[in-house]
């Protein structure tokens, strides 16, 4: 009999990610990331599938991880980026060869790389990281920090000096290294031209680099010397690295005259803005296309079809991301896959073959084969696990929001719930703001569910998936748009029967963090909260994360529209008005919500003397690196809704 899902079982779970057809369309290389519990790390290997789905083949096995596989032309050898050799170093390239044999370290550049291509002939691979590389600090006698940069602090990276990143030719037989690009600005996710001629590239230029997410392409001849070329010039973020899990590359078409990308949205819109797929002229003659402009949803990731007729992308759609695609010619737009799973990624071979990494609430991404609407399940690393384990598979719901607009949302009922029975409930926040809770597995709210709970994830006002209009409806009016959105769906579970309006819970991490903090500052209903890397002293958080840029873009100078600051405090203004006992958690180095902003609300929680914990994580960024810290997280999770909602809790893993 299956049981109920476990934290420990997290080190189990096997994420699949990034599918790249050999030339032949015969394989699929990708990678497998399981947390490794000796280790308390993740671990990535390289694997390969057949397209007839009749082998698996893990093609790498070291200690350290392997990511971003590449094949050659030819087939031969595929690349891939590891610290094997040296984690000081950072990620490497190395070449492993089809036939067999130990993997072969290609370059050794002083810094990272962060992206690389093969050229069309096999001779030689562009790359991008950073030059100069970053100072080695003695540990024990740390140098001074200078800075004088406007965007000066980024999560896991730390305090931004002068370090940009530029590209580089390597010569794969002998392993020489030539600088392509220089310059106080980034150069990023190089791809090249069928013919060899160009090399297509994303950059960030202007008088200061800093002061503007203003991203464009740029396409450069690969020899050194040669003048770079810009091809759009949209004033916001065309294929924003930030994104990049997104985005992708820019892909030239088959026949080398055209370049897809992702644009973005208008400057002023900042992350409220859709994204939308663009195709440019090589040369940039001629104005860019948004062939897919008319969907009104945020569009990702293009490639191109074999013929070059149609390009592929992800559609993000109401609690889905769909494969589709649309036809140059006349705008007709294809929905391939089920709204009710995700597709996380997938890739086009040259002879038109699709796969992707597709998952559902209940099952975690695998690699599978989309053919004649069908998918075909091509890898299997999850299955086992999944075996013992009871899942949940959630279900849309939905309530009249603010204003009689309706609000969507998932839920997850616990399998022990009786006909009729009231079940202690939990409202989970995403963050973003701009992001959406979707039908793809996440260990976190099953976990929850097995508990007990009936868990709810909605999508407020200033989600993605619901068009432009939802999602720019925050824009600086955080907590005054969404926090009804969010009561909302909670009436509805409560009128439906599902919820026990007695044991309401609620909670999120980095905005979801933040959203936490407007409700329970609005609202007393829910006895217990927990709100992770979060912030809600607004104007007390000028300049101490890495956002100053957007901030001043939504709200303006502090100075200038100081009414605008304070009333996006009123969670920490007003938090004498808080009843709801409140865990507090967040990364000890997180630069992307500071841990001070996380202190303050905790020390306003305890001063009023409502129950409060504060958990700080050392080492730890925005995201938490290492496994055990995050079934540490959810165990905390657990027992502080256990301790206030009356739900029974085992010892915290």
């Amino acid at each position: 009999m299956a049981r109920p899902l476990a934290a420990d079982d997290l080190y189990r779970l096997q994420e699949v990610a990034d599918p790249q057809f050999s030339p032949d369309g015969q394989w699929i290389a990708y990678t497998v990331t399981t947390p490794d519990r000796a280790a308390d790390g993740d671990q990535s290997d390289v694997w390969l599938a057949s397209w007839n789905g009749k082998q698996a083949i893990q093609a790498t096995r070291s200690a350290s991880s392997e990511h971003a596989p590449r094949w050659s032309p030819d087939g031969r050898q595929i690349a891939f980026l590891s610290d094997r050799a040296d984690a000081k170093a950072g990620d490497q390239i190395w070449l492993l060869d089809r036939a067999g044999g130990e993997a072969q370290q290609r370059s050794h550049f002083p810094s990272a790389i962060t992206g690389y291509a093969w050229s069309p002939d096999g001779r030689r691979i562009v790359f991008s990281a950073q030059s100069p590389a970053p100072p080695v600090n003695d540990p024990e006698r740390p140098a001074p920090i200078v800075i004088d940069r406007l965007q000066f602090k980024s999560d896991a990276a730390g305090y931004l000096r002068n370090e940009r990143s530029h590209l580089f030719l390597l010569e794969v037989a002998s392993g020489a290294v030539t600088a392509l690009t220089d310059g106080p600005y980034e150069e990023l996710h190089p791809a090249w031209s069928p013919d060899g001629t160009q090399i297509v590239f994303l950059s960030k230029r202007g008088e200061d680099p800093d002061a503007t997410n203003n991203w464009d392409l740029y396409s450069i001849a690969p020899q050194a010397g040669a003048v770079a070329r810009q091809l759009t010039t949209s004033p916001g973020a065309d294929g924003d690295p930030e994104d990049s899990w997104l985005s992708g590359p820019p892909r030239f078409s088959a026949d080398g005259g055209r370049v897809a990308y992702l644009a973005g949205g208008a400057p002023a819109d900042l992350w409220y803005g859709l994204e939308q797929v663009g195709v440019i002229d090589r040369e940039g003659r001629a104005a860019a296309v948004l062939p897919t402009a008319a969907i009104d949803r945020n569009t990702f990731e293009p490639h191109w079809s074999a013929d070059g007729q149609w390009l592929y992308f992800r559609l993000e759609d109401d609690a889905s991301m769909v494969l589709a695609r649309v036809r140059l010619a006349d705008g007709r737009v294809e929905r391939l896959t089920s709204s009710q799973g995700v597709v996380s990624a997938f890739d086009v071979s040259r002879q038109g073959r699709v796969a992707v990494i597709h998952g559902t609430s209940a099952q975690p991404g695998e690699l599978a084969a989309y053919e004649r609407g069908r998918l075909r399940r091509l890898s299997h690393h999850n299955d086992a696990w999944l075996a013992d384990v009871d899942l949940v598979t959630a279900r849309d719901i939905s309530a009249p929001g603010k204003g009689g607009l309706e609000v969507h949302a998932l839920l997850f009922e616990p399998r022990r719930r009786a006909p009729g029975e009231r079940v202690p409930t939990l409202l989970r926040l995403h963050g973003g703001p701009v992001s959406q809770h979707q039908h793809e597995f996440d260990f976190q709210l099953q976990f929850l569910a097995a508990q007990g709970y009936a868990v709810v994830a909605p999508n407020p006002r200033g989600s993605t998936g619901r068009g432009y209009a939802y999602q720019r409806a925050l824009f600086a009016d955080w907590g005054e748009a969404d926090v009804p959105d969010v009561l909302a769906i909670t009436d509805r579970v409560v009128a439906d029967g599902i919820a026990d309006p007695a044991r309401l819970g609620v909670g999120g991490w980095s905005y979801g963090a933040i959203l936490t903090n407007y409700v329970i500052a609005s609202d007393t209903r829910f006895k217990a909260a927990t709100s992770g890397a979060g912030m809600a002293n607004m104007l007390g958080g000028y300049g101490i994360d890495q956002y100053t840029r957007d901030w001043e873009t939504e709200l303006g100078l502090p100075w200038k529209n100081t009414g605008l600051w304070l009333k996006l405090s009123y969670a920490f203004l007003h938090a004498d008005r808080i009843r709801t006992p409140t865990l507090f958690l967040c990364g000890a180095d997180d630069f992307n919500v500071p841990l001070a902003a996380t202190e303050q609300m905790y020390q306003a929680v305890r001063r009023i003397g409502v129950p409060t914990q504060l958990v700080i994580y050392p080492g730890q960024h925005h995201h938490l690196a290492r496994p055990s810290l995050r079934v540490d997280r959810l165990g905390r999770y657990r027992d502080w809704y256990a301790r206030y909602l009356g739900v029974s809790s085992a010892a915290a893993p």
